[in-house]
């Protein structure tokens, strides 16, 4: 199977872009995971899908997967619509609001 390169969300708690301008490669899983017969947890012995590389650029990441041999598939980011601002709290109380805040 291919290795994955994407451009993480951000996370939906917050309203900062932190950490969302990089390039993420991520392994797939070679074999399936199974139940620990003593804790009952899910476990694997597959190292390899915990490894997840980091780049600046997008161009990095293909480049580093060619040059290892590795098949690669880039999922493009979703784009906020351009017109879309963040706005804050306070915004809501606005006397120029379009619409009436009421409760």
């Amino acid at each position: 199977m291919p290795v994955r390169i994407y451009q993480p969300s951000r996370n939906a708690m917050q309203s900062g872009t932190a950490r969302t301008k990089g390039w993420v490669m991520v392994f797939p899983h070679d074999e399936p995971r199974g139940i620990d017969p003593l804790m009952g947890w899910t476990s694997s012995a597959d190292t390899q899908a915990q490894v997840s590389l980091h780049f600046d650029t997008r161009a990095e990441a293909e480049t580093y997967a060619k040059a290892q041999g590795l098949d690669y598939v880039v999922t493009e980011p979703h784009r906020r619509a351009p017109n879309v601002r963040p706005r804050g709290y306070g915004e809501n109380f606005s006397p120029d609001r379009r619409a009436p805040w009421t409760h």
